[in-house]
Order: C-alpha cells, then structure tokens, then sequence
C-alpha cells in the first residue's frame, strides 16, 4: 500500500479519514474540519483512504499526512458537472456493494496497527463498516447521505432499494453523527455545524498580482469543483476587456488568452484564495462551492442542478445568506449570463457572521480524541 507521507510515534494520535471521491467536495470538506483539528493539536497524524488525488491534500493541509489509494464510495457517476449517468452508476454500485468481508477485515487491522482512535467519515460509509470491525469510534460529517440522495430519483431508486436499504443500515451505526449546514436532510445529530470549507491562505491582492491583474479590473472564477465542464463561449468572455475570468479547472496547463486565465485542476493556486480575490464567483451549486463563496463572502452567480436532490436546499440557503444571482444552465451554456454579469459585480461582498464550520467540527472531533 502506497504511502505518501508518514511520521508516527509513540505519542502520536491518529486518526483515519475516509473520504468520498465523488468530485471535490468532500474531499474540501474533510480537509476543512483537518485544518482545522491541526491548529488545535499539531501532532495528531492523519491516515487518510480515498482516490481523490494525493495533491488535493497537499495543498490543502499544512502538516504531512498518510495516503492510503482506496475506492472508498462511489457516489455517482457523471457525464458533466451536471448530468448523472445512472445505468454506469448502477452498474458501479453492484460491483461494489456489499463490501467484501476480507476487504474491510484487511483495513480494521490496518487502522488498528496504525494505532488510530477514530475513524472520521465523509459520507463514504465504508469508513463507518471499517470502524465498527475495529472497535473504535466512527465520525459521520456529512450535509446528506447516499440512501437520501438516490431514493429521490423515482425511476432510479426501483432499481437499486437494496444498495439503498444497505447504506442506509451503515449510516445508521454511526457513532457520532455530525450534519453541516447547508443541510438537506435534518436528522438526530450530535453537532450541526455552519458550513464548512477549507480557509483561505494567501490575500487576494496578492493573489491578483501573482495572476498578473490590474488594480483596476475586475476578477470573474468560473468554478465547478472536480468535474470537468466543457466551455464553449470563451470568444463571449474577450469582449469584456475589463474583466479577467480566471477559470479553475478549465484546462491541462496554466494558460493565459486575452482576458482569460486558464488554470488546471491541479495547480499553484489554492482554491479558497481564488474565491477571496474574486470579485464574483460564477459556479454550480454544490456544497464546497457554496460553503467556500458563504465564508469569504463574494457575490455568487450560482447554477442550480435541476435533477439534483441537494439542489432546493443549497439554493434556499444561498437566497437566504448569500449575495448573488441565479444563472440557469441553459443561460449560462450559450454566454448569455453575461449580461447580468455587471449587476454582480456591482454587488459588495459581505463578511460572514457565523464561524467556518470546520472549527466546530474540530474542537467536537478533538474532545473524542482527548
């Protein structure tokens, strides 16, 4: 089993940290709550099991850590930031249910052996299996479950009541059950938390320099988390020559066309500064996406997911407390959002009220620990 980084000693306390590889968000989730759960004790070790990418933890963590490449969840599979594929995901979903026995004997002795306390979940409910094996306490963070999520699509849900039914029964062991706001689903918790995202770093006027961006222009991110998006109304984008778009994720390598800068997934520029130096956030409505943009508090054109179960909660909660627009699919896919672009941008952003959620998490997380 690869490792990425590893020191451990004696008075060292783990934890393991499961993590959906369903896009991005999760994966920011957790790292938010272990940012966090760092600045109260430096010392504690992470043994983190996901396939989200090695560097996404990098950049987002200031400590070392453990890696440990493991299909933890399956989630969905998408076509695009905005389409579900469900026979592929179905199919997916029985390969990959019930766990294997051995499977999950292999990773308790393992989270054993590596002497963790408790084993933090990102909904990826595997995590949850693998702590009851162990004996040790597990940790649900999540804004919904697998099981609520499918059992809304009416068509999809016949055809896969018994994967629902087993997740359901997993989620339900859960030692410690902790829901983030915005949530979809209210349940009996231990802790509810504000939203939770990663913290910024870096100022944004120096971010706005590094990007090489004039004073007196303004910055656009266009943003969908961890899956691609095919943009099709770059030539729209030039003629607001005032306007630099940065777009995340929008290219293999670091690109700059006209007034557009092109970034890869992976690259120098963490996330939440992009979101803190930007004037506007254009992005779908997804749970990261939106507890990032609520915390630093920049003016949001969203898009909603039609289709998505998640989407008429994240929605309510962005009328209620954020600043912004909403910019249906269709709008946004021809270019034609950029005539109420100037109405966003004249929005001033405002500061958050409410502490990063990540915090609650880590001191509720810490005091199991202590």
């Amino acid at each position: 089993m690869a490792m990425l980084q590893n020191i451990k000693d004696e008075d060292t306390s783990a934890v393991a940290v499961f993590v959906s590889p369903h896009g991005f968000g999760h994966a920011a989730r957790a790292a938010g709550v272990l940012e966090s759960l760092y600045e109260i004790d430096p010392s504690i070790q992470y043994e983190i099991f996901t396939k989200i990418p090695p560097w996404f933890f990098k950049n987002s963590l200031s400590k070392a850590f453990s890696y440990h490449p493991l299909e933890t969840d399956i989630g969905f599979v998408q076509e695009t930031p905005f389409r579900e594929n469900f026979l592929k995901t179905k199919k997916r979903l029985s390969a990959f249910l019930p766990f294997d026995r051995s499977q999950i004997e292999r990773l308790s002795r393992l989270v054993k052996r590596l002497k963790c306390k408790l084993v933090i979940c990102d909904i990826a409910p595997m995590g949850i299996q693998v702590a009851h094996e162990a004996g040790m306490p597990s940790v649900l963070v999540e804004n919904f479950t697998w099981d609520w999520i499918y059992q809304r699509y009416p068509n999809f849900n016949q055809q896969i009541q018994n994967h629902i039914d087993y997740l359901r029964s997993l989620f339900e062991i859960a030692d410690y059950h902790i829901q983030t706001e915005p949530i979809c689903n209210n349940r009996n918790s231990d802790l509810t938390t504000f939203p939770v995202s990663r913290k910024w770093k870096t100022p944004g006027q120096k971010i706005r320099n590094m990007l090489g961006i004039a004073a007196e222009s303004k910055m656009v991110l266009i943003s969908f988390g961890g899956i691609p998006e095919q943009i099709t109304f770059f030539d729209r984008l030039t003629t607001l020559e005032d306007v630099r778009f940065v777009v995340a994720g929008g290219t293999d390598s670091f690109k700059i066309e006209k007034n557009l800068i092109l970034l890869p997934h992976r690259s120098d520029y963490f996330h939440p500064d992009l979101v803190k130096a930007a004037d506007a956030v254009i992005g779908k409505v997804g749970y990261s996406t939106v507890a990032e943009v609520y915390n630093a508090g920049t003016p949001f054109g969203y898009i909603p997911r039609p289709n998505s179960p998640e989407t008429p909660r994240l929605v309510e909660f962005i009328k209620q407390n954020m600043v912004g627009f909403v910019i249906e699919e269709s709008i946004f896919r021809k270019g034609d959002w950029l005539t109420i672009l100037r109405e966003i941008l004249r929005i001033s952003p405002i500061k958050p009220i409410t502490p990063n959620g990540a915090d609650q998490v880590a001191r509720f997380i810490y005091k199991l620990l202590d």
